[in-house]
């Protein structure tokens, strides 16, 4: 079981995200936004995997801003991004060291 923070602007997308990661077994803190995760990472350091979408609606800090910031706070965070869009080579040289990506759409694995 991990902690995982789950920023995703998508409300559905990000309802249906802590779902299966609940189902999983692991738990979960969400957040809608930059300034809501970078809230949750101060607060909690419990917090195992930063789960970030990349592109937000929202103009402004981005899920590469997040997980920089997040990272300083807390070193052994784990993050695994992601995105509906593309991921331009700039985009990948601002992952973090030992970063993941998972493109969206995601789906479940079959059981």
């Amino acid at each position: 079981m991990a902690w995982v923070l789950l920023m995703e602007d998508e409300t559905q997308v990000r309802v249906l995200a802590e779902e299966i990661l609940k189902e999983a077994g692991h738990q979960t803190l969400s957040a809608a936004n930059v300034t809501e995760a970078l809230a949750l990472v101060r607060a909690y350091d419990l917090i195992n995997i930063l789960f970030a979408d990349i592109r937000l609606e929202e103009n402004g800090p981005t899920g590469l801003d997040l997980a920089q910031q997040a990272v300083t706070i807390h070193p052994k965070l784990k993050v695994l991004y992601t995105t509906g869009g593309d991921v331009t080579d700039g985009m990948k040289a601002l992952f973090v060291k030992d970063s993941a990506f998972l493109p969206k759409p995601s789906r479940r694995s079959a059981e």
